[in-house]
């Protein structure tokens, strides 16, 4: 803030300025030393008050304002080479009096000015190519100013909400084991870049903070997780901003499942956890890209409310456990929503986002649903003859949703999951061909005790047809060409009356008898002489000796003795046919068990 000057000292200034203005050349410094004197200040002083309390005549303008001696290409080269030795963070590390060294030893640029009268070359110095390099609109500090914006409006409370986490710099949750377990600071003394050991100790201790800000009434809610930022972390926090909540045993205000949420493109908000919560609860998700913070500046001003408004105040209060970080977090998000007023609207957050309207408001369902959806997919079910589908152990009903699901049949199969907001109720889904999903809500079918539907007709009281289905309307379109019928009772006496499909007029044969086939040439055969042939005689056995003949029937389980060998040598002299084996191993072994008793054969 400026000091004022005492009326005395500005009235001396005021005169001295007027006798300056009107004194011979080499008059006005001893104006000024006396006035110096006088007020006691220095000369330096005297002229700065001057020219602040008298009216400067308009500075004459150079003859050559507004032109350069440097050419557009030598600027763009001049401002290539700076702005490619800018690090990310936009330092700058080269100055231009460096950058119009290194260019002119390379041949790239001259940058010189020819005197019009002596036609003297001479190089311009750096703050000439820098004025150059403003005027051609190339200087880095002008490209490096922001690119303009467009300023984004949303319709309703609940509208579109922005979702943003931060890593909380100055605290870290203890594990009890050090003095002062709990929230702990963390002292710059001994956590710093140059002590990174010192800081892994703390890194899964250290806390995120997730910021959830409705962009319409600016309503805010903070939620604090352990770890990282991820896409349980994210999901965790989304749920616990969506559903209702009390605080302090009074209930928040704040809650319901926003239409749109917008975020940056970060792993953990475009990963497919946190897409598939989205789309199931019906939340369409938008990222802004890369490089564009301001694209969600509520919510990073939000992150700042809440580090200098609520953490500053933590240094005062012991906090023991991450619950009991979150509740002091939700307490003072409650009071600051229903007390701060919004420099936009004039307004508390809290008094702004009341005036939602109910059909604005969609309620979200239990937590424990909303992280099962997390990684729901939607399942097929076939269709039944009762145009049902099951779906979790429960029966839903098609008919209410036909006109909307179009073509179904029974058979088919359709893709069934929740309906977050009507837990008497699922939805199928349609997919579209650029991956959009549509969800079409049909009712669970509600049965009595004796497992009838309640909704069904009742005999002798009336009848009730279901409504035709795609195979339904197929058909009968069918039946009434088929038979050039104007209706299905037409099609249906045609049939019964035995007509002609399409009045006798396709006939399957006609193509056989019409057909022109080409003419084959006859091919030269043999003639078959029939003959009568004898059947062959059948070859003999062949003999074996007495030798082969005694190995076979040993081996077939005949225990040959000289008594069976003398026994074989009679029977067959001169040898025995091979067809005859099984004979003897027959009477051998029946021979074998026989003995005379008293004259009588018996069994041994």
């Amino acid at each position: 803030m400026r000091k004022r000057v005492p009326a005395p000292v500005a009235e001396v200034i005021v005169n001295t300025g007027q006798s300056v203005a009107s004194a011979a050349r080499g008059e006005r410094g001893a104006l000024v030393a006396a006035a110096a004197q006088a007020t006691g200040r220095s000369r330096a002083t005297v002229y700065r008050h001057m020219r602040a309390m008298s009216v400067q005549p308009a500075r004459r303008q150079r003859a050559d304002a507004g032109t350069t001696s440097v050419t557009r290409e030598e600027a763009l080269a001049i401002s290539e080479l700076l702005m490619a030795a800018m690090r990310k963070n936009n330092k700058r590390l080269m100055t231009v009096a460096d950058a119009l060294q290194v260019l002119r030893y390379d041949g790239s640029v001259r940058c010189e000015r020819v005197d019009p009268a002596t036609g003297e070359v001479s190089p311009l110095s750096a703050a000439a190519v820098e004025r150059a390099l403003r005027l051609y609109g190339v200087h880095p500090r002008q490209l490096l100013r922001p690119a303009p914006t467009t300023e984004m409006q949303s319709l309703h409370p609940n509208h579109v909400w922005q979702i943003d986490a931060s890593l909380c710099v100055l605290y870290y949750l203890s594990n009890g084991q050090a003095v002062g377990d709990g929230l702990q600071v963390l002292d710059a003394d001994k956590f710093y870049k140059n002590k990174p050991k010192a800081l892994e100790r703390v890194e899964a201790e250290r806390v995120w903070r997730y910021v959830v800000t409705d962009h319409y009434s600016g309503a805010l809610f903070v939620h604090y997780v352990m770890g990282a930022e991820s896409a349980l972390n994210l999901a965790e926090s989304f749920i616990a901003a969506i559903c209702q909540r009390t605080v302090g045993g009074q209930a928040d205000p704040f809650h319901g499942v926003p239409l749109m949420v917008y975020m940056d493109r970060g792993a953990a908000n475009t990963s497919g956890m946190a897409r598939n919560l989205f789309r199931r609860l019906q939340v369409r998700q938008e990222a802004h890209m890369p490089g564009a913070p301001w694209a969600t500046g509520q919510v990073e001003k939000a992150q700042d409310i809440v580090e200098r408004k609520f953490e500053a105040a933590l240094r005062f209060q012991p906090v023991h456990s991450l619950a009991q970080l979150n509740d002091s977090a939700r307490c003072w998000a409650r009071h600051f929503n229903a007390s701060a007023e919004h420099s936009r609207h004039g307004r508390t957050r809290t008094d702004l986002w009341l005036t939602i309207a109910p059909e604005q408001l969609r309620v979200a369902p239990a937590p424990e649903l909303c992280r099962e959806l997390l990684t729901h997919e939607p399942v097929a079910r076939r269709i039944t003859q009762t145009l049902t589908v099951e779906f979790k152990g429960r029966e839903y009903d098609l008919r209410p949703a036909l006109q909307q699901l179009g073509d179904v049949m029974v058979g088919e199969k359709l893709l069934v999951t929740y309906n977050p907001y009507a837990t008497a109720s699922a939805c199928i889904v349609e997919v579209a061909e650029d991956g959009s999903e549509r969800l079409i809500a049909i009712p669970q079918v509600e049965r009595n005790d004796a497992g009838l539907r309640t909704d069904a007709p009742v005999f002798g009281l009336g009848f009730a047809a279901m409504p035709q289905t795609a195979a339904d309307r197929h058909r009968s379109e069918i039946a009434r060409r088929t038979y050039d019928a104007a209706t299905d009772e037409e099609a249906e006496r045609a049939r019964k009356a035995k007509a002609l499909p399409f009045g006798g007029r396709i006939d399957p044969l006609r193509q056989a008898r019409e057909a022109v086939l080409p003419t084959p040439i006859p091919k030269r055969g043999t003639p078959l002489q029939p003959t009568v042939q004898a059947p062959a005689a059948a070859a003999e056995p062949r003999l074996l000796t007495h030798f082969e003949a005694t190995r076979e029937l040993t081996a077939l389980g005949v225990a040959m003795n000289p008594e069976r060998v003398s026994q074989l040598r009679a029977w067959h002299p001169e040898g025995v046919p091979e067809d005859q084996l099984a004979t003897l191993q027959h009477r051998l072994t029946v021979r074998a068990g026989l003995r005379v008793v008293g004259g009588v054969a018996a069994n041994e």
